[in-house]
């Protein structure tokens, strides 16, 4: 029986250590709210899962100064760029592409670029971060169960070392708990979509593959044996690889079919030499399992939120792994709830504010997975990622959001995305990036966003700054106020015509980058626009000015 005295209290607990849930923590922490992580596995991953985290998830990680050490742990695939298709690796190739050069943004677009990290590494920078600002971070640590109620969420959870359990209860729960989603299945909320396409068995194995790579260098291999969509991918040592092969016919009808012996032959034959020198390496360290299966597949939640339980990363949405869409799409599910459920939890905020979240985050759902789908049509039948609808960057940077947390123009397009290269401003897009300078430093626009509102003002706009002022004392809220071209140098002169605002406009930037609400020029009363919109947008009450 557990008395009130036992129980931890928190203001946010997060089931699931992945890179969506301790992006979550870290941002929740940046934000001045100690959230409490459990994941019933001991450690981060120990495999390397997803390799390249997109520009957009890297300008979030940025924003926090952890660029640098994120840089610091580049993974080899850096160094191996291409991605090709044939039927085997000793075979005539169908397509090569260069992935990074075709989906590098030019330094006009973004200030930072694509990071080849391995997962397990990035987790390993994340969590650490997280823990520095507050986050209580338990692994080994499982969900029994949970109960929610209006006040809150209160949770038992056990230690899996020491058997020892105990209660938690939180204002919000977060799920995080990966692509089978057991909360959210518990909760009877399903998903829609194509469901589940294949299976696959994967399996890490040491070879001297020099002769059939022929000098090649790529990051992720496509062919058609031992069967069609088979991928071949370099591990983090050099000779070390992982195969994963779709389940058919051929192949195997289920996991048990994948044997030592049959993977050993499965690999000869996708490599294409029938007397291929190999061995099968165990999955982790300690471990004799040596082949894991998966599912991959496309599906996104009903609903986001019920209640106060949230559903973040492959607990919301499933995506194919082309284009490298999933992780960074969890990563941007973290970086807009966070906010908002600090926003809330400081009492800055209406509740309402939190149904924002679905209605930003579901649709860009929708389209990431048409797009990712649309890949892997292209390449398993040997046209790569040409056929797309919606190239890279603009899916990496140019979806839109419509929700009452964005005060959307009434020329706004309907289109789900805008091309980044050609920005309009426009509330509901993320905000352009533009190099400025100050004395002799150079940053982005983006490098202002720090976690608060920040109102960027035109060159004449001096009377926002006033206004500014009086609003943030008037609603408590922390607003950044830089004004272009007296604060800092445009080095461009492309501030007015990317942000869509004459020299005294001011355009209103949320916490997570993305513009809130803008004023072409300056209104008759700033400072009664200003709050409006700021009350508006955060379904505040105090709306009288």
């Amino acid at each position: 029986m557990h008395t009130q005295s036992d129980v931890q209290q928190t203001k946010v607990l997060i089931v699931g250590g992945g890179i969506t849930g301790l992006s979550t923590a870290l941002f929740l922490a940046r934000s001045g709210i100690r959230p409490s992580l459990v994941e019933r596995h001991s450690s981060t991953a120990l495999q390397p899962q997803a390799r390249a985290f997109n520009p957009r998830s890297m300008e979030i990680y940025r924003a926090l100064g952890l660029e640098p050490a994120i840089r610091a742990r580049t993974s080899i695939l850096a160094d191996f760029p291409e991605m090709i298709g044939a039927d085997t690796l000793t075979g005539q190739e169908r397509f090569r592409v260069d992935i990074l050069t075709q989906v590098r943004p030019p330094a006009t677009l973004s200030p930072t670029d694509w990071a080849m990290i391995d997962q397990d590494e990035l987790e390993r920078v994340v969590r650490a971060d997280a823990e520095n600002n507050g986050a209580d971070i338990r692994f080994g640590t499982e969900l029994i169960s949970f109960d929610a109620t209006p006040d809150g969420i209160t949770a038992l959870v056990r230690d899996l070392a020491s058997g020892a359990e105990r209660q938690i209860h939180a204002d919000y729960l977060v799920a995080a708990d990966g692509n089978r989603a057991g909360i959210r299945t518990q909760l009877g909320i399903g998903a829609e979509g194509p469901g589940e396409l294949i299976n696959a068995a994967s399996f890490v194995f040491d070879a001297d593959l020099g002769a059939a790579l022929r000098d090649r260098r790529f990051l992720l291999g496509y062919f058609d044996q031992p069967t069609k969509g088979t991928a071949l991918v370099p591990g983090r040592e050099f000779g070390r690889w992982s195969l994963g092969i779709p389940f058919s016919a051929e192949t195997g009808r289920s996991a048990a079919d994948f044997t030592e012996q049959r993977c050993l032959e499965l690999a000869r034959r996708a490599i294409g030499d029938p007397h291929l020198d190999l061995t099968l390496v165990p999955l982790m360290a300690g471990s004799n399992q040596k082949v894991a299966t998966t599912r991959i597949g496309g599906w996104v939640a009903d609903r986001y939120r019920t209640g106060r339980i949230f559903f973040v990363g492959d607990a919301a949405h499933v995506v194919p792994p082309t284009g490298s869409f999933g992780a960074n799409t969890g990563i941007a599910d973290a970086a807009n709830l966070a906010w908002k459920l600090a926003a809330v939890l400081k009492g800055q905020a209406g509740q309402s504010l939190l149904d924002s979240y679905q209605d930003e985050r579901r649709p860009v759902a929708f389209v990431t997975l048409d797009q990712a789908m649309q890949r892997l049509q292209g390449r398993h039948s040997g046209t790569g990622d040409d056929a797309a609808t919606i190239d890279d960057l603009t899916m990496i940077l140019g979806y839109r959001y419509r929700s009452a947390a964005i005060h959307s123009e009434t020329s706004t397009p309907d289109e789900p995305v805008e091309d980044p290269r050609h920005p309009s401003g426009r509330p509901g897009v993320r905000a352009p990036h533009l190099w400025l300078r100050q004395d002799e430093t150079t940053l982005s626009t983006l490098d202002l966003f720090d976690g608060t509102f920040t109102l960027l003002l035109g060159a004449a706009g001096s009377e926002w700054r006033a206004a500014a002022e009086t609003v943030s004392a008037a609603t408590d809220l922390d607003l950044g106020v830089y004004h272009i071209g007296t604060d800092f140098d445009d080095i461009d002169d492309r501030f007015h015509l990317a942000y869509g605002i004459t020299d005294t406009g001011a355009s209103l930037i949320r916490p997570d980058g993305f513009v809130a609400w803008r004023a072409t020029d300056l209104p008759a009363q700033p400072g009664h626009e200003l709050r409006l919109a700021l009350t508006g947008l955060l379904a505040r009450e105090d709306t009288r000015v």
